[in-house]
């Protein structure tokens, strides 16, 4: 099932919401339903997010103005489980004692 991200202008704010319908038949505006949100329960609350659930969280579906939208990506619905707007990435551990003992920083 396909999962959109719609990226528009909002009160002078860049904002994007997820959503499983989108209509682009009207001539002047984007029809959005079946809204996606992050799941509610969570130790850290995104300001911007709980915003948009509380204006658009009761709506069935919203028509937002063409001129207003910037992008929409069509994305897979299992790319929401791994959370793509996730800004917690892993990090890695580099080895400093695997460099051979070559400390010069010329490549030849």
């Amino acid at each position: 099932m396909a999962l959109y991200r719609i990226h528009f202008t909002w009160k002078e704010k860049e904002v994007s919401l997820r959503a499983r319908e989108l209509d682009m038949t009207h001539p002047y505006f984007v029809s959005v339903g079946d809204f996606v949100f992050p799941k509610a329960g969570s130790l850290i609350i995104d300001p911007s997010e709980d915003s948009l659930r509380r204006a658009f969280g009761t709506a069935k579906h919203v028509m937002i103005p063409f001129q207003s939208v910037s992008l929409i990506e069509e994305l897979h619905e299992n790319e929401l489980q791994q959370d793509p707007d996730s800004r917690i990435k892993p990090f890695q551990l580099v080895d400093q004692d695997s460099d051979d003992g070559d400390d010069s920083d010329d490549p030849s």
